[in-house]
């Protein structure tokens, strides 16, 4: 896990396929619409759902790519999609529940991402 999230997000603009994803305009509205305290509530029911399990059956095809919901379009940017890519690019052990302070540190990622393109 990155103690600098700056650090992190200035690797992951050099990635062509992760700077592609960016919120449109029905999605920032969203996000207005509902606030920041909500989204990071959904934030945090999509990663317990999808993400905190050791044992995720459909790994890699869990988080939905189209325009769908803010934080699933900021998982894709940030790579805390799929066990894989949190193993890639955070560290994360692919074969173990996820703890608290790993659960925290993806949410905190999530909106960091999310505030920036607002």
């Amino acid at each position: 896990m990155y103690r600098n999230l700056d650090e992190l997000f200035y690797r992951l603009s050099k990635s062509k396929f992760r700077s592609s994803f960016h919120l449109n305009h029905k999605m920032k509205e969203y996000v207005k619409t509902k606030g920041l305290d909500e989204i990071e509530r959904h934030a945090y029911e999509f990663i317990d759902k999808r993400l905190k399990p050791s044992l995720i059956p459909n790994d890699g095809r869990q988080t939905p790519m189209k325009q769908t919901h803010p934080v699933f379009i900021s998982q894709h940017a940030t790579a805390t999609c799929c066990r894989k890519c949190l193993y890639r690019w955070h560290g994360i052990d692919i074969n173990k529940t996820l703890n608290k302070d790993e659960v925290d540190y993806i949410v905190r990622v999530i909106m960091k991402w999310i505030k920036s393109e607002l």
